[in-house]
């Protein structure tokens, strides 16, 4: 063997050192493993927040992602706090000796006591359970800090963004074919100031808006009227049962689902506690701006919706596409413009996301909230099917058009992307 210099002998123990650091802190500094720790409390603090919203009752989906987006921020900025393994998003301070569990913990009630004090108690005796067992002392001390940081500072950014204006509004009155009209039974429009919403991840509201829907005349407006006039009826006898049970279960609000499919991967896959924060944030960005994108979209070009189009169809200056007065779609129709279909946009943003940060090929089956209790479960093999399903049940309940559900899959996917090239990126640190 051939004997070492003095300076390849520095440069050895240099690279090793280098390959043993876990956390991007510096030589000598203690180093955080949580490798070893469950992902319990990051799972566990999301359906908290779902139940601190109302659950299966609440109708603001729009604040619910932004305050889920809130609460997985500050958990895993809280977490990042600790090791430095990602680039963070609002806290900007470390604490190596803080306790992970505490930390976490304590930045999720942090967000969601701010936005509901009326669920205090109910967020209090969440906390308890979280923190039951852990060991107090400096480290513990120093976790509740760190976690009351990080909440503290997701709050101050997104304070006064105008997220809790009154969200019901009047829809102006039109005749002009195309263009979007009340639609019973909700006739009103919801939260038009969406569309300015501060995004989360975006540069701004309009970065990816979506091209112009089909011209009333069209080919494709023709072949889209008519298949969701013939499928998405309310008494169709060319639904299959199996497009009603996937109309159905994919019909509860966006997010609700798509955190719901993040929660099984996670606990399938047994992700470890840092990455499941990670895409638990990764994937409520996404989440939250595909909202403000589509709502941006939605406003600009004020299209009717199927309920309207099929209606009053003698109206659209088509001869192909004929009138039905009596028409109802199988599910009810959302108080907001068609094109592009939000909840197709949410669905493949969030399975985009978790497409780059686990691989697109993985299987999972869940429940849903609106499933019919004969069809109660669902089962995919990757997540750009589920995507698909999703997007696809919209026509299938009557809701969208097909060219809406597209420009939702195209602007999610974009949304997506841009959300997971751009924000809680490794550091190097982390090897």
């Amino acid at each position: 063997m051939k004997k070492l210099t003095l300076c390849s002998l520095i440069l050895s123990l240099l690279m090793l050192l280098a390959c043993n650091r876990s956390d991007g802190v510096g030589v000598g500094e203690k180093q955080p493993k949580l490798a070893g720790y469950s992902n319990e409390v990051i799972l566990n603090w999301n359906v908290m927040a779902f139940e601190a919203m109302g659950g299966v009752t609440y109708q603001h989906s729009l604040l619910a992602s932004r305050i889920n987006a809130m609460v997985h921020l500050a958990m895993h900025d809280a977490l990042n706090g600790i090791t430095g393994s990602y680039q963070t998003y609002a806290l900007k301070r470390r604490d190596t000796d803080a306790d992970p569990i505490v930390a976490a913990a304590t930045a999720a009630h942090e967000v969601l006591v701010v936005s509901f004090p009326d669920k205090k108690a109910k967020l209090d005796s969440a906390l308890t359970r979280s923190l039951a067992g852990i060991q107090t002392g400096s480290r513990f001390d120093r976790g509740v800090t760190l976690g009351k940081e990080a909440g503290t500072a997701i709050l101050n950014l997104r304070k006064d963004d105008g997220a809790l204006l009154d969200p019901i509004a009047p829809v102006t009155p039109s005749s002009r074919p195309g263009e979007y009209q009340a639609v019973a039974p909700m006739p009103f429009l919801f939260a038009p100031f969406w569309k300015q919403m501060k995004p989360f991840g975006l540069s701004k509201p309009d970065q990816f808006r979506v091209g112009p829907q089909p011209a009333l005349n069209s080919r494709e407006y023709t072949d889209a009227f008519n298949e969701v006039k013939q499928l998405g009826d309310l008494k169709s006898k060319t639904r299959s049962t199996d497009q009603t049970n996937y109309g159905k279960f994919w019909y509860e609000f966006s997010e609700i689902g798509w955190n719901r499919v993040a929660r099984v991967v996670a606990a399938d896959r047994k992700l470890d506690l840092l990455s499941t924060a990670r895409l638990f944030a990764l994937v409520n960005i996404a989440m939250a701006d595909s909202y403000t994108a589509g709502w941006d979209s939605k406003f600009h070009y004020n299209f009717w919706r199927p309920k309207t189009a099929i209606q009053a169809a003698e109206t659209d200056g088509n001869p192909a596409t004929a009138a039905d007065p009596q028409w109802e779609p199988l599910m009810p129709t959302p108080p907001v413009q068609d094109y592009p279909s939000t909840h197709s946009t949410l669905g493949n943003a969030a399975a985009v996301v978790m497409a780059q940060l686990l691989g697109d090929n993985v299987s999972f089956t869940m429940t849903s909230n609106t499933a019919d209790p004969s069809n109660p479960k669902r089962s995919f093999t990757s997540f750009s099917q589920a995507a698909k399903e999703n997007a696809d049940s919209r026509v299938m309940v009557g809701i969208h058009f097909r060219f809406s559900c597209n420009a939702g899959l195209d602007l999610g996917a974009k949304v997506g992307q841009w959300t997971v090239s751009n924000y809680l990126k490794p550091t190097g640190a982390l090897k």
